[in-house]
């Protein structure tokens, strides 16, 4: 079966057909849903020195032993939750980034519980508008990636440096780095 979209696809995404489904379906398409966007930003973290293509191939598994990214339930995990976690095979077994995610939960709750919604604070950055870059050049990190990370890790986020939220960044369309060429750039 031809892929009518190869050659007008982001390059990053031809190599693999769950790479393309995820491009052609996800990524960078406007995420407004404050759970979501606190999953993506935790999965993110645990991509932190690996492939996209890791956490990926495990985001079913990483969904299923983290209670769906259930932040109210995460936020409840204890020592013998992450020594579950520790030994479950389908995850990134790093306790830094296990207790990350418990604590990003405590976080977020933490926030709701004085009426911060997590969307609106992650699109407070950009007046809740799409950052739509030319399509030419792409950057690992940027300015208001290194503002939000700055103010991420003030709250007591981990795992969130500027590369890792400039990815989160364009994972949940507040950046349209879709190629200039890209069949999707336009869609989102």
């Amino acid at each position: 079966m031809t892929d009518i979209h190869a050659e007008h696809r982001c390059s990053w995404a031809n190599s693999d057909s769950l790479m393309r489904s995820y491009h052609d379906e996800e990524w960078g398409v406007p995420e407004r849903d404050s759970r979501a966007l606190w999953e993506k930003l935790m999965l993110d973290g645990f991509q932190a020195g690996l492939a996209w293509i890791t956490i990926l191939r495990k985001r079913d598994t990483f969904r299923e032993a983290f209670a769906n990214f259930d932040p109210e339930k995460v936020a409840r995990f204890d020592e013998s939750d992450i020594l579950r976690l520790l030994e479950n095979p389908g995850i990134i077994r790093s306790r830094a980034k296990i207790q990350s995610t418990i604590k990003g939960a405590q976080i977020f709750c933490d926030m709701a519980d004085k009426g911060e919604d997590f969307s609106d604070y992650c699109w407070s950055f950009t007046d809740g508008k799409v950052i739509k870059n030319d399509g030419k050049i792409f950057v690992a990190s940027s300015p208001l990636s290194e503002q939000i990370s700055k103010d991420l890790k003030k709250r007591g986020f981990k795992f969130v440096g500027p590369v890792i939220v400039y990815a989160w960044m364009q994972a949940v369309g507040i950046v349209n780095d879709h190629a200039d060429c890209c069949f999707r750039r336009d869609e989102v």
